[in-house]
């Protein structure tokens, strides 16, 4: 149906997460219709995000540097580690401007169905950070099966250590209607209730 160039360009699209076939024609026939220096200002962004980023040496981050910009910050908390699943997720917390301590990402969650478990992710990196200046880990692993099991495997890991580690409490969200949520998500909503001021 289209030439075989194209094709390869809409089936690269296809397979990026939630482009479905409609999206990836449209976005290959959108890169066609872009002119050859935007395609190849685009194309050297790509390449160059591919070069010159990777794994902050300290929290797992996404950075281009050797110190991602939070760790390498005098301004942050030292004394909280905040556990997250992916580099998405920090991105997402710290729009929230409501957490100034530092991060580990683990880069996925255990999943023995997936034939993930604890040394396919980044638990190991995590463990030599934790010196006696770390009081608290928050387990900021998704409400899932396997981020519950994440984080309760860590959790176990750490009690010897005498560190305090808390969950991050989940429930229904704004404007949610509580008809509409799950066992575990109104499960999750009373154990992570406070006291209102």
């Amino acid at each position: 149906m289209y030439p075989v160039s194209l094709q390869e360009l809409i089936d690269e699209f296809n397979k990026l997460p939630g482009i479905g076939h409609k999206s990836a024609v449209r976005l290959a026939f959108h890169m066609m219709n872009m002119s050859q220096e935007k395609a190849q200002r685009f194309i050297d962004a790509i390449n160059k995000a591919k070069s010159s980023v990777h794994l902050c040496r300290e929290c797992q981050n996404l950075t281009d540097k050797d110190l991602c910009d939070i760790c390498s910050s005098q301004r942050r908390d030292r004394n909280v580690i905040c556990v997250m699943e992916s580099p998405k997720d920090v991105t997402a917390l710290e729009k929230t401007r409501e957490y100034n301590g530092l991060y580990h990402v683990l880069h996925g969650a255990i999943s023995p169905m997936d034939n993930i478990g604890p040394d396919d992710i980044k638990i190991k990196e995590l463990l030599p950070r934790l010196t006696s200046e770390v009081t608290e880990v928050i387990m900021a692993t998704n409400p899932t099966i396997e981020g519950e099991a994440t984080a309760t495997y860590i959790a176990r890991l750490l009690k010897p250590m005498g560190i305090t580690v808390t969950r991050i409490a989940h429930g229904i969200p704004v404007d949610g209607n509580i008809e509409y949520a799950d066992e575990v998500t109104l499960s999750r909503a009373i154990e992570g209730r406070r006291e209102m001021k």
